[in-house]
C-alpha cells in the first residue's frame, strides 16, 4: 500500500512538473513574440532563463519546489535541441568549422584546467573541488563537472558548489558577451567561436548565438562541441592520475570504456542529422518544421537553466572558491577571445 502511495506521489510530482514547464515554455514564446513588436527585442532564451528563474525564487519561497519536482530535464532537451540543429548546418561547413574548433578546443581546455588548477592551489582549495572546478570552467560547465566528479569520486557538495557557480555565471555572459561583440562588430564566425569557447554550460552558448544570430549559433555550437568532445578524455586522464598519484594505487590498463561512457553521444546525433540534412534527406518544410521543435527543446533546456539554480548551495560556497572560479571565467574570456580573433576572425 505504502509503494503504492509512493508512486502516485512520484507520478502527481512529474505531472505537475510537465505542466508547469509547458506554461513556462508557452510564456517564454509569447513574451518573446510581443518582445519582437519593439524596437530591441531579445531572444527567447533570455526570456525563458528569466521565467525559469523567476518560477524557481517564486517556487522556493513558497516552499513547493520539492513539490513540483524537477521541472523540466535540462539536459535532456539541450541535446535533443543540438541533434535538431543539424538538420541547418550543412556537413562541409560542420568540417571546416570543427577542424578549427578542435584547435581551439585543445588550447583552451589546456590552458584554462591548468591555470585553474594552479590558482586554486595558491588558494589552498581542496584538490577534488579544484579538479571538479577546472574541468567545469574549461570545458563545459556541468556536464564536465559531472564527469569529473565521478571519475574522482568527489564529493556532493563540490559538485553542488561548481553547478551554482556555472549557472551564475554563464547567465550574465549569455546576454553580455553578444552585446560586446555587437559593439565591436565581431563577425558572426568571430563571436559564435568566442562564445562557444568561452561560456561555460552549452545551453547558454546556444543561447548567446541565437540572440547574435543564425549564423552564431551554428559556429558556437560547432566550437562547443569539439570543446565537448574532450569531456571523455579529460575524466579518462583525471581518474588515471587520481588514482596512480594521488590515492597511490595500482592504475592496471587504461579502458576505452570510461572514454566511450563519458563521451558525449550527441554529438553523434549531430553529426547524423547534418549528413543527413546535407545530402538532400529532409524539405525545407520538413526543416522548417524541424527548427520549430528545435526552438521548443532550447526553450524548455533555458527554462531549466533558471530553475536548477540552487541559491541555498550558491550561498554556501564561500569567498576562495568563488575567487577562484571568477579569475578563471576572466582568464578564460580573454584568452578565448585571442585565439578565436586568431583561428576565426576572418569569417
Amino acid at each position: 500500500m505504502a509503494n503504492a502511495l509512493s508512486g502516485y506521489s512520484t507520478r502527481k510530482k512529474v505531472l505537475w512538473g510537465i505542466v508547469s514547464a509547458l506554461m513556462l515554455a508557452l510564456l517564454a514564446l509569447a513574451v518573446n513574440r510581443l518582445s519582437a513588436l519593439g524596437p530591441k527585442a531579445l531572444e527567447y532564451p533570455l526570456w525563458a532563463a528569466v521565467l525559469g528563474l523567476l518560477a524557481n525564487i517564486v517556487a522556493s519561497g513558497l516552499k513547493v519546489k520539492d513539490k513540483l519536482g524537477t521541472v523540466v530535464r535540462t539536459e535532456l532537451f539541450l541535446k535533443v535541441g543540438l541533434v535538431l540543429l543539424g538538420a541547418s548546418v550543412n556537413i562541409t561547413e560542420v568540417l571546416s568549422v570543427g577542424v578549427r574548433g578542435l584547435v581551439q578546443a585543445l588550447v583552451m581546455v589546456t590552458a584554462v584546467f591548468f591555470f585553474t588548477w594552479w590558482l586554486g592551489g595558491i588558494l589552498q582549495l581542496e584538490k577534488k573541488l579544484r579538479a571538479v572546478m577546472s574541468a567545469a570552467v574549461s570545458i563545459c560547465g556541468v556536464s564536465a563537472a559531472i564527469a569529473a566528479a565521478g571519475s574522482i569520486l568527489a564529493k556532493k557538495e563540490h559538485l553542488a558548489y561548481v553547478t551554482a557557480m556555472v549557472i551564475v555565471t554563464a547567465l550574465p555572459l549569455m546576454v553580455l558577451m553578444p552585446w560586446i561583440a555587437a559593439l565591436f562588430g565581431m563577425s558572426p564566425h568571430w563571436a559564435g567561436a568566442w562564445f562557444g569557447g568561452n561560456i561555460d554550460t552549452t545551453a547558454a552558448v546556444v543561447g548567446a548565438g541565437t540572440i547574435y544570430g543564425e549564423e552564431a549559433v551554428r559556429v558556437a555550437s560547432i566550437v562547443k562541441m569539439a570543446q565537448n568532445a574532450l569531456i571523455g578524455v579529460v575524466a579518462f586522464l583525471l581518474a588515471l592520475y587520481w588514482v596512480t598519484r594521488e590515492e597511490r594505487m595500482e592504475a592496471g590498463r587504461p579502458s576505452a570504456r570510461v572514454l566511450w561512457d563519458r563521451f558525449p553521444k550527441f554529438v553523434l546525433g549531430f553529426i547524423l542529422v547534418s549528413v543527413l540534412a546535407s545530402v538532400g534527406v529532409f524539405t525545407k518544410a520538413q526543416v522548417k518544421d524541424i527548427t520549430a521543435l528545435r526552438h521548443w527543446a532550447f526553450t524548455l533546456a533555458f527554462i531549466g537553466i533558471g530553475w536548477d539554480l540552487a541559491l541555498g548551495e550558491f550561498r554556501k560556497v564561500g569567498l576562495r572558491p568563488l575567487a577562484v572560479y571568477l579569475a578563471a571565467t576572466v582568464f578564460n574570456t580573454l584568452l578565448a577571445l585571442g585565439v578565436s580573433w586568431v583561428l576565426f576572425g576572418g569569417g
